[in-house]
């Protein structure tokens, strides 16, 4: 692949990644979860389903502790997220999706659907499974992080 192509197909993807997360947002936001942001989304994605420490939130995401407190407090003054005692670690609080919370990812994964079901559309049934299966190959399941 010459570095044009290379170039190319980056932009391409970063492009799809952008228009997915876009996608979803207005998804969550037209399922009536307001005050929500695409980086809220990807910390969703960690404390789903069992709940998460500052600690291990702040490495999902990549970002300091200090942002992730931030954002927590944030995420438990809306409804979001709640803090509770860590099981096996007195000193820790465990952060733990809410009702509203585990509503607002499952709009998420409604919207995320939507748009899949577009592309498959668009592309067919053979070339989905090549697309999904070669992602899957480069960029198996992993830390979700925004792209701050």
């Amino acid at each position: 692949m010459q570095n044009s192509e290379a170039m190319a197909l980056s932009a391409a993807l970063l492009s799809a990644a952008g228009e997915l997360t876009r996608r979803i947002d207005e998804g969550v936001v037209a399922r009536g979860f307001e005050g929500v942001r695409p980086a809220h989304g990807f910390a969703f994605a960690r404390l789903s389903p069992d709940g998460a420490t500052v600690t291990d939130l702040a490495g999902h995401l990549g970002v300091t502790k200090q942002a992730v407190s931030q954002l927590v407090e944030e995420l438990v003054g809306k409804g979001y997220v709640e803090r509770r005692p860590h099981p096996d670690d007195a000193r820790a609080r465990l952060i733990v999706l809410t009702d509203r919370g585990r509503a607002c990812t499952r709009a998420a994964e409604e919207a995320a659907a939507e748009v899949v079901r577009g592309w498959g559309e668009l592309l067919g049934a053979g070339d989905m499974r090549a697309l999904y299966t070669g992602l899957l190959r480069i960029a198996p399941y992993g830390p979700l992080r925004p792209a701050w």
